[in-house]
């Protein structure tokens, strides 16, 4: 296993407070209002080179750096400069600018067309002129026209070539830099070249250097790529060239780490949640609006979405469109029994194989939820019309949903056995995805270093597997392709080992952990914590879970097994640099842009660390269950959401003794109950009797047992862990338990192994042995059972310490702190002192 030292010692992030105070900035506008501190700049409408007449424009583009030294290349280029020019001259304007405006080109589908066909009426004399784009090309690099970056960017004849041409006769040293990061970084020659055209497109646009490109002339590009046709390849809408601006420090500190950040618009007003639904009665819409800016502020922006949803779509809108002209929130009984029967089914659409369209009723699941919300509107209004009768007193009405309506009683029984159910089908699954994804990830990462030391077209063997390195084309940057000798489809091997690390990252610390997906996206390396007992001076690696969805924070124990898992995460994500990178992310429940964080979940994409997503997460989940091929009771491909391993987490630390209070602390759970809903198997007389026992405790002790522990109390509780180092490794039952397998370490799931007891669990084994023989041969046929499922749990132990063994062997460099000297002192001292301080 990893030192837990360098888990938690490392210097988490590398960043300023003058980029910590920018970032909160950053996050605390929407994207409307970085788009308007960020402006585009203003397209000018006269400058020097546009103003100058005919001979003194014909003079400089034949002059360097835009004559090529190669006369016959040079001659096509005078011919379109002088067409071009010459049919410019007959548009009106006093500059080249308002002359290109006025002839209609960037209206038309194609310019040249406009000008052949001119030149067709002017008759046989005026043939069409083939180099026209390359002329149009020379007098928009010279900055004699500026065109706009909607057409340059559908006029590809132009846009095609117009990177290189600007790196020559421009801003040769910007492109030459840019250009030698794409190749270093490895982003790929596609890539690169349209991040460098899109660079240059805004140059032609809006004229100057690279230097004068502005973080607005990017969103503005961003926005019109985003109108434009799909591309299969998508490079035209990458944002990498704002990346590979950013990275020379050519838009400045204040930029956002991310463009997509212009691209958030916060949270939407209660106006906006209510009008999504298009209400017709004005009264009841201004009501509804005016009951979510009264909740807004005790609810969470998700929890406010979703009341808006609940009694604006489902209710009043279901309503307005089975009751055309309905206006008073006092319903007709006959009118209130059909939507409490509507709203307790759904209907869904869908295609049939022959192409026609199927729409299928079923239950919903969440119908009493409908009913309590609507129930809770109606009560807190008849409350706020005490308070306040001439705003709230008009709508304070009998509520259509009575008590009995909203009794979840029989929905939460039927939930609790479907849960149970999916638990129960999934645990026994549990040790297969595990081994599935470890052994995936072994083969992937022995697939790609042989790749790697293998040259194009050349075979090469990993795994067993034979396989050969593709020749590419064109080089693809960091993807490293492979194909079967004898044909077949091609795969990226650098993608298949992405893939196989992170789906084993997320599941090896799900399932170790029990966190909700949304706390394992935000875990950082702020997150890793330690403590160190006084009078051993072990380290206790601690895990710190930032609140979520209870706004409470808590503290897991990190095991030997997740320290491995998480120290080879930041290992991963540090790629050698001293430091773990801060990223921004996005909130998807709260819809706000996150500040930067050394999170652990967190991927390269080009020049760029990029926060994990949901959803990628979601797809190589599914890929692991693919590759399994287990299926469910229902004869169909098992799928896992996030929050079964949430719920096989509490119910196997139960079963292995964990009592409930303690798992629903370290659940994170307000209620006991919501705890013993996600357990499927505990014996609910188990569980009812505990708790009755510690009520009783509680009622019969005095209160000054509930108190601070004291100092001996305290070594009581630390001599626990002390206690639990038995002859073959760690014992890993909870605080203040018995041992509930009667010291039988040997077939008790909660030993740790340590491999450094190997030899004498062999000896254990092979003693085993000999006396199960010994015992077949004298007919103790009962002894022979027993010693037999010892022996069974030895071999079992054996082959744990060889798989900790086999992730020991692979060293995860997490490299040295670095220490940067400043007035005498660290940055480590300086930031215990400012602890201190706080």
């Amino acid at each position: 296993m990893k030192s837990n030292d360098q888990l938690t010692d490392t210097p988490a992030v590398s960043i300023t407070a003058a980029d910590q105070a920018v970032a909160g900035r950053m996050v605390a506008l929407t994207g409307a209002q970085l788009r308007a501190g960020f402006p585009a700049r203003e397209l000018e409408s006269s400058w020097l080179s546009t103003c100058q007449d005919r001979a003194a424009v014909l003079e400089r583009v034949f002059a360097a750096p835009f004559r090529l030294e190669n006369p016959s290349s040079q001659r096509p280029r005078d011919a379109g400069v002088r067409s071009v020019l010459g049919w410019l001259s007959s548009f009106p304007g006093e500059t080249w600018q308002q002359r290109w405006q006025a002839s209609g080109a960037e209206a038309a589908g194609d310019w040249r067309d406009l000008f052949n066909g001119e030149s067709v009426s002017r008759g046989p004399a005026c043939p069409p002129v083939p180099h026209l784009s390359v002329g149009l090309l020379v007098l928009i690099c010279s900055d004699v026209i500026r065109p706009s970056l909607g057409w340059l960017l559908l006029f590809a004849p132009v846009r095609r070539s117009l990177a290189s041409e600007m790196a020559r006769t421009r801003d040769g040293q910007a492109f030459s830099a840019m250009n030698r990061t794409c190749v270093d970084e490895e982003v790929g020659l596609q890539a690169g070249q349209q991040a460098l055209t899109h660079i240059a497109v805004i140059m032609a646009a809006k004229g100057g250097l690279v230097a004068n490109v502005e973080v607005g002339d990017c969103v503005e590009l961003l926005e019109l790529t985003a109108g434009l046709p799909t591309r299969s390849n998508g490079f035209i809408r990458s944002p990498l060239f704002y990346q590979l601006l950013r990275w020379h420090g050519v838009l400045g500190q204040e930029a956002p780490a991310a463009i997509e950040m212009f691209s958030g618009n916060g949270q939407p007003t209660c106006e906006q949640l209510i009008d999504r639904y298009n209400i017709k009665c004005r009264p009841v819409r201004d009501v509804l609006v005016d009951y979510l800016r009264e909740r807004q502020i005790a609810m969470d922006f998700s929890s406010l979405q979703r009341t808006a949803y609940l009694v604006g779509k489902l209710f009043w809108a279901d309503l307005e469109s089975h009751h055309p002209g309905i206006d008073s929130l006092k319903l007709p009984r006959d009118v209130a029994s059909s939507w409490k029967k509507r709203v307790m089914t759904r209907t869904r659409t869908s295609t049939a194989p022959n192409g026609q369209q199927v729409q299928r009723t079923t239950e919903r699941l969440d119908g009493r939820s409908v009913l309590s919300a609507v129930r809770v509107f109606y009560l807190d209004l008849a409350e706020w019309a005490d308070e306040d009768p001439a705003r709230w007193g008009p709508w304070a009405v009998r509520c259509p949903v009575n008590a009995t309506d909203v009794s979840h009683k029989k929905t939460r029984l039927a939930r609790k056995s479907r849960t149970d159910q999916r638990t129960r089908e999934r645990l026994p699954v549990l040790p297969a995805l595990v081994s599935w994804v470890y052994s995936e990830r072994e083969r992937t990462s022995e697939l790609l270093a042989a790749a790697k030391r293998t040259d194009p077209g050349e075979l090469f063997t990993a795994e067993g597997q034979p396989m050969r390195r593709s020749e590419m084309k064109t080089p693809g940057g960091k993807h490293t392709w492979a194909e079967p000798p004898d044909g077949g489809k091609r795969v990226d091997l650098m993608f298949e080992e992405h893939r196989a690390f992170w789906t084993w990252a997320m599941v090896e610390v799900l399932r170790h952990t029990g966190i909700r997906i949304e706390e394992l996206c935000e875990l950082s390396h702020h997150s890793l914590i330690q403590y160190r007992l006084p009078d051993t001076g072990a380290l206790i690696p601690l895990l710190q879970i930032a609140p979520s969805k209870t706004d409470a924070e808590r503290i897991l124990v990190i095991s030997p097994e997740l320290a491995d898992v998480l120290s080879q995460i930041v290992s991963r994500i540090r790629a050698g640099q001293p430091h773990v990178p801060a990223v921004v992310s996005y909130d998807k429940n709260e819809r706000v842009f996150n500040a930067p964080l050394p999170l652990l979940f967190q991927w390269r994409r080009r020049l760029e660390n990029r926060a994990v997503s949901e959803t990628a997460l979601r797809h190589y989940l599914d890929h692991a269950l693919d590759g399994i091929g287990i299926k469910d009771g229902g004869g169909n491909p098992m799928r896992y959401t996030f929050h079964d391993f949430r719920r096989l987490f509490i119910t196997d630390a139960i079963m292995h003794g964990m009592p409930p209070h303690i798992a629903q602390l370290v659940a994170g759970h307000r209620d006991i109950n919501t705890t013993m809903g996600y357990n499927s198997v505990y014996p609910e007389e188990v569980i009812k009797g505990h708790r009755e026992f510690i009520a009783r405790r509680r009622s019969l002790r005095p209160a000054q047992e509930y108190r601070t522990p004291t100092d001996a109390e305290w070594a009581e509780f630390i001599g626990h862990f002390e206690h639990r180092k038995v002859a073959l490794g760690d014992c890993g039952r909870s605080y203040d338990t018995p041992c509930i397998h009667e010291h039988s370490c040997l077939r008790c799931p909660l030993l740790r192994p340590d491999p450094t007891a190997r030899p004498r669990l062999i000896q254990i084994r092979d003693n085993l042995i000999d006396r199960i023989k010994e015992a077949e041969a004298h007919r103790w046929l009962g002894e022979a059972e027993g010693l037999k499922v010892s022996l069974a749990g030895a071999r079992a132990k054996l082959t744990e310490m060889d798989q900790i063994t086999a992730r020991r062997t692979t060293t995860t460099q997490l490299g040295m702190p670095t220490f940067t000297q400043a007035a005498g002192r660290t940055n480590i001292q300086q930031n215990n002192e400012d602890e201190s301080s706080q």
